[in-house]
């Protein structure tokens, strides 16, 4: 099949209005391209599930603090499009920056209508060290929910926080779409798949084997019967390699994002290292 890139959101309005008069139900999987085999297993998903897909490409300015690494993400679109074609996507939406937020745009929350998660959502985990991440992701997802107009929705279960913030918006809102959250996939040696992988040097991506290994631990501990979180975490940084720097590593109710003390079913575990320079993410749920 031959797929259609296409870089203006009236386009896609037009062919999805087009879709829906033909009663198709229409996926979406948004992304920020450099796609490896876990937005592949998002984008089945969506296939398996929908009539149509679409998978948006766009490296999202919003969702970086300054000292981040939008200028480095890896764009590599031509790439991109072969999988999608090769997986059966029916549209790619890649827009502009300027076609998303509009041209000479000072990309700031005194020029754009942004979207607040509550506060208690975005003062924890990866809102620490990311200050107004959460209200970029939040607010170019739902541009994208309003330009294609999607049945269902597609996330991967890495982004566990971001999950978490849009499953509520999507809520609070009273959008009529299904989040379709999905598994993170991992190398065969326990490493979360990531665009970001590739900024790792041999090293450091062998010291990164510690963190799924330190929530492999934990999950294994608390088969055997051990909740207190506290014992499960000191027990988990004997795992951790020594090289690797710890952000955060915490035990939450995936149904109320609480904190909790003692593990039980539905528990998210959730990590954020340093490797280098290169910031991972992972998690479990028991």
């Amino acid at each position: 099949m031959n797929i259609s890139v296409l870089n203006k959101i009236e386009e896609v309005k037009k062919t999805v209005k087009n879709w829906k008069k033909d009663n198709y139900t229409v996926g979406l999987v948004p992304t920020m391209g450099a796609l490896h085999k876990g937005h592949a297993s998002l984008i089945k998903k969506a296939k398996e599930t929908c009539d149509r897909t679409v998978v948006s490409i766009f490296v999202n300015p919003v969702q970086f603090s300054p000292n981040e690494d939008y200028d480095k993400y890896p764009r590599t679109l031509q790439k991109d499009t072969q999988l999608c074609e090769e997986l059966g996507v029916d549209i790619i939406f890649a827009p502009s920056v300027e076609e998303m937020y509009g041209a000479g745009n000072m990309l700031s929350n005194t020029a754009l209508t942004f979207v607040c998660p509550p506060y208690n959502l975005i003062d924890c985990m990866c809102g620490k060290s990311r200050p107004g991440h959460f209200d970029g992701a939040a607010t170019v997802v739902l541009k994208l929910f309003n330009i294609v107009s999607p049945d269902y929705a597609f996330f991967g279960q890495k982004d566990a926080q971001q999950l978490y913030i849009i499953k509520k918006m999507v809520k609070d809102f009273n959008l009529d779409i299904k989040i379709q959250p999905c598994p993170i996939v991992r190398e065969d040696d326990g490493l979360a798949l990531s665009s970001r992988n590739t900024y790792l040097s041999e090293q450091e991506r062998q010291n990164a084997l510690s963190v799924s290994q330190t929530l492999f631990k934990i999950r294994e501990l608390y088969n055997q019967g051990i909740t207190d979180t506290k014992i499960l975490t000191d027990s988990a940084f004997t795992i951790l390699n020594q090289n690797i720097e710890l952000e955060y590593l915490e035990f939450r109710d995936f149904d109320s994002f609480e904190k909790v003390i003692a593990a039980k079913s539905n528990t998210l575990v959730a990590i954020a290292v340093k490797s280098g320079k290169t910031r991972l993410i992972d998690n479990i749920i028991l």
